[in-house]
């Protein structure tokens, strides 16, 4: 039996119970174009099972979500002529996740959509110390 949350309604997505405009599926994954678009185009890779976000994910699910990505990514490229392509996952409220439901968001770009100062973050200056330091506190 597959893992589902009975009150996330990706889950209810995913599981065909509630309508979406499907542009692929697959025993895994469902990839539906996102209700409120960022551009023409913009679709949402959604597990079938319920992982709230990328800790949660199995590592042959994530690998499996990313080679989807990179095919509906040109697929989308060539069907709708963009510019560009952002491929964005978010995990946790203050990185901009909105629903607990691991998702890929895949958003084709334009040079007109409006959006070219967005999806930006601002850079940090730190120092050869403060790199050092959090590279050793990285490494395994």
């Amino acid at each position: 039996m597959k893992m589902k949350d009975a009150n996330c309604i990706f889950c209810k997505i995913a599981a065909g119970e509630i309508p979406s405009k499907t542009i692929y599926e697959d025993e895994t994954f469902r990839v539906i174009l996102d209700i409120n678009p960022a551009t023409r185009g913009h679709a949402l890779i959604i597990p079938k099972e319920h992982y709230a976000n990328i800790y949660e994910l199995p590592e042959d699910t994530a690998a499996a979500a990313m080679v989807l990505a990179k095919k509906l990514a040109s697929h989308i490229a060539e069907a709708l002529t963009c510019d560009g392509f952002n491929i964005i996952q978010n995990n946790g409220e203050i990185a901009g996740q909105t629903v607990f439901h691991f998702h890929m968001h895949l958003i084709p770009r334009y040079e007109d959509d409006g959006n070219q100062d967005k999806l930006c973050l601002n850079h940090l200056e730190l120092s050869e110390e403060e790199l050092e330091g959090i590279c050793q506190k990285l490494r395994k």
